[in-house]
């Protein structure tokens, strides 16, 4: 299974719909299934809060990773890398997994924090679900040091998109 990560507005939908028609593979984007399960995830988080929204959405990645028919490519949440390590009894473990996985790409827009920041409230405000753009800007902020900090490969999506896949394919490729 191939993991995308990265902060909302990285490019992780639409690089996970291209890599897997460039694959012929099987993509979800975890937002996507979990608001077909559980609703929109904006009503979902006032009703249930934050920590009932992390822990569902770990739930929901380890139903997909366990399916006989698990998804190819998996777009995580934007969060997921950043939940409180009690938010659910699995998430060290798949937090774990996914940080450990040669097969996990860390998406960004830039890697300097200030293009990063701009780039990511930029699209962020595009989107009808958006937080305020201070509020974009504070967790774009925060976030940053953990997805530099995971070991996995980085990559910069304000390139083209085409470039993006091709650097994702040799990667890949790389690990046969």
């Amino acid at each position: 299974m191939i993991h995308l990560i990265g902060p909302g507005g990285a490019g992780k939908t639409t690089t996970g719909l291209a890599l897997a028609t460039r694959l012929g593979a099987r993509f979800v984007d975890l937002d996507a299934e979990f608001t077909s399960r559980y609703g929109d995830i904006s009503c979902y988080l006032e009703v249930d809060g934050y920590a009932a929204y992390a822990s569902r959405n770990v739930a929901l990645l380890s139903e997909l990773a366990n399916a006989p028919n698990q998804p190819d490519i998996v777009a995580l949440s934007s969060g997921f890398m950043t939940y409180a390590d009690d938010v659910h009894p699995g998430y060290p473990r798949w937090r774990q997994w996914v940080a450990s996985s040669p097969h996990t790409f860390v998406l960004l827009p830039s890697f300097e924090l200030e293009t990063c920041v701009k780039e990511t409230v930029r699209r962020q405000l595009g989107r009808p679900f958006a937080r305020p753009a201070e509020r974009e800007e504070q967790v774009i902020r925060a976030r940053f040091p953990v997805y530099v900090g995971l070991a996995s490969r980085k990559i910069e999506t304000i390139q083209p998109l085409e470039n993006v896949i091709s650097e994702m394919i040799s990667a890949l490729s790389a690990l046969k």
